[in-house]
């Protein structure tokens, strides 16, 4: 799994296991591989990149994702692999023109790995009229159901629940994407424990900005890409006039503020992700919104989207549905991704 906060690779050996209707599993080890500067550049601009420089860079990008996974195999002696499953890395994202596109999905990563593998999961979606996002409260639904709300916390924020016997999911707003920027602009490749933040003062005018813009009033399904952010947030935070340091404390209180707004009171919430290590983000959360929120062990935290990503790669081995029609807007549930045979 690689994400828009662009940490890295997330790589994990995981065990899954079905008895008498209930799923269950085991994370065997797990790790992060971190981008170099050159990657972190290259996915970051790919957004701009020709039609022939994208092929070139998901050529490259297979090649690259082979390597380090063949590394884990071989560092961690893994053995009896059914499959590996694989989201590759997002670079365009734009389902209300019917497009989305992960790089590192090509079948060459099948004969690279020696292995059978399953990819690609977000195209089909599209086709069939959906958002292609988010995927994972198939894997919140059927590994983690006794909370009331599954939330994320990565490059951008989703929160996943039941509603009327459906499963409901939708981004909420950026966190790291926006947050990680502007912590760069201050020579730090992230607010550590959201310190920096912490020590700056909100700029009203700028929340209220943000809080207004209309992606927030839309109802679901709907999901948020880079260019949304480089479009409607950037330019805000840009022309604000005020520090980065401001800008930081003024984001964390705009992403609190969008997220207790999407939670019943009392309600129990997992958080997972990167941002929980925010605890500044966390301390506002908690501040703002009633809710019992509760922050699992730390592979669980870390890998829960490659951990669910494994899952939709399993339900698509079986022919089972690992798409909701009632979290994305497709026309119907559907078994998403493609399989790569050895």
């Amino acid at each position: 799994m690689s994400g828009t906060s662009l940490d890295g690779i997330d790589l994990a050996e995981i065990i899954f296991n079905y008895f008498k209707g209930t799923w269950s599993f085991k994370i065997i080890t797990a790790e992060t591989v971190p981008y170099s500067l050159f990657w972190k550049t290259e996915l970051r601009e790919a957004i701009n990149y020709s039609k022939e420089q994208l092929e070139r860079l998901d050529f490259k990008y297979t090649e690259k994702l082979s390597e380090e996974i063949l590394k884990f195999i071989k560092k961690h002696n893994i053995n009896e692999i059914d499959a590996v499953c694989s989201h590759g890395h997002t670079i365009l994202h734009q389902p209300e023109k019917g497009f989305t596109y992960q790089i590192g999905n090509l079948p060459r990563i099948s004969k690279m790995l020696g292995q059978t593998v399953v990819c690609d999961f977000r195209v089909q979606d599209v086709s069939l009229g959906g958002q292609g996002a988010p995927l994972v409260p198939i894997g919140d639904r059927l590994l983690f159901s006794e909370y009331d709300y599954c939330l994320n916390l990565g490059g951008f924020a989703n929160c996943s629940f039941e509603k009327n016997g459906e499963r409901v999911a939708f981004d909420i707003c950026p966190v790291n994407i926006v947050l990680n920027e502007y912590a760069e602009k201050l020579g730090k490749d992230f607010d550590e424990s959201g310190k920096i933040a912490a020590s700056g003062n909100v700029n009203e005018t700028l929340l209220d900005k943000l809080n207004t813009l209309s992606f927030y009033t839309k109802k679901p399904p709907k999901s948020l890409g880079l260019e949304w952010v480089k479009e409607h947030i950037f330019p805000l935070l840009d022309t604000s006039g005020i520090s980065s340091k401001d800008i930081l404390r003024t984001f964390v209180e705009h992403i609190a503020m969008q997220l207790a707004n999407q939670f019943s009171t009392n309600a129990s919430v997992l958080i997972t992700g990167g941002g929980v290590y925010n605890s500044f983000l966390i301390e506002r959360l908690n501040k703002i919104a009633q809710v019992e929120t509760a922050i699992p062990f730390r592979e669980i935290v870390e890998y829960k989207e490659a951990l669910i990503f494994g899952l939709l790669g399993v339900l698509k081995l079986r022919g089972e549905v690992n798409c909701l029609a009632s979290v994305t807007g497709s026309e119907r549930n559907h078994s998403s991704g493609k399989i790569f045979f050895l």
